[in-house]
């Protein structure tokens, strides 16, 4: 039997997600026949290294956020030559820097929004471009420190004094229409979802809480808008390098009329496992239950050294 510790919890803003992602998880690993070993990480690092001694066979990554999903646990991991879910280092590390991720996708001839990073300073002094725009950390994830800026909204000089993710921010075009998004597996990108969320946007209490979001999938758009965000997430995946499984978010405007304008907004390299997350329900539409898409990332563990 193969023996699997599963890593959740963690240090950062999405301790609470991560903490519901491993649970299920643990579950799912010992309703598929793994040994399962729940390791709940904190600030201690000594403590998860030694929790990993005797070595299991494979790491089944369940953190969130920053140290979790960014590279610092994935190196971790690599230093003990121990095989992990998910992607490496690399992939891991740019995909959550949204500048880096965005400048890769340019480059690779994917459809992004219009964006600069302005220091906090600026931001209260000023608009940084024309409204309505939103204003993100360029290191979070879960939609933390999210804001859109509409016309008639006087909040920007207080969310520039109140900012807690360092002395810059992004600042990116704001795409009017509709929240959708496309899982990958390996190389197969599932199914294309609507999100109708029950805020302005899909923002943290809309991802997470009961009720937050209607998702609809297969999502009702234009056949070649859906086999388009397919693609293109696929072709996200594949530039930034990722493994196992991943799931990229889309704004798609057809505020004008069909068939409208798709724009990629960023890759998540580790995709929620919680009841009400995307990548499960998208896996269970295509018939793959919950503990065979656990089973399918251990098996798809790798270690990068």
């Amino acid at each position: 039997m193969k023996r699997v510790a599963v890593l959740y919890g963690g240090i950062s803003a999405e301790r609470e997600v991560s903490l519901v992602s491993g649970q299920q998880v643990i579950v799912a690993l010992r309703d598929a026949g793994y040994e399962v070993v729940p390791v709940e990480v904190g600030h201690d690092l000594g403590a998860l290294i030694g929790a990993l001694d005797p070595k299991p066979d494979a790491v089944f990554n369940a953190l969130h956020g920053r140290f979790g999903e960014d590279g610092a646990i994935q190196g971790v991991l690599d230093w003990l030559n121990i095989p992990y879910t998910h992607s490496g280092v690399r992939p891991s590390a740019i995909a959550m820097d949204k500048v880096a991720a965005k400048a890769l996708f340019a480059a690779a001839g994917l459809p992004v929004a219009r964006h600069k990073v302005v220091t906090v300073v600026e931001l209260e002094e000023a608009d940084p471009m024309p409204r309505p725009y939103v204003i993100k950390p360029q290191n979070e994830g879960s939609s933390v420190g999210v804001y859109i800026m509409k016309n008639g909204d006087n909040r920007r000089a207080e969310i520039a004094r109140g900012w807690s993710f360092g002395p810059t921010a992004m600042v990116e075009e704001f795409i009017p229409g509709r929240e959708i998004t496309v899982a990958v597996m390996g190389d197969r990108a599932l199914a294309v979802t609507e999100i109708k969320a029950s805020h302005d946007f899909y923002d943290y209490e809309s991802k997470y809480a009961e009720g937050g979001s209607t998702h609809v999938i297969p999502a009702e758009v234009p056949q070649i808008i859906a086999e388009a965000a397919k693609d293109v997430a696929l072709r996200a995946h594949q530039a930034l390098g990722c493994s196992g499984a991943s799931r990229s978010d889309f704004r798609y405007d057809d505020t004008e009329g069909a068939p409208g304008r798709l724009v990629l907004l960023e890759v998540n390299t580790q995709p929620g496992l919680t009841p009400v997350s995307l990548l499960p329900e998208q896996a269970a539409h295509l018939g793959i239950s919950f503990p065979a898409l656990c089973a399918w990332m251990v098996e798809a563990a790798q270690c990068r050294v």
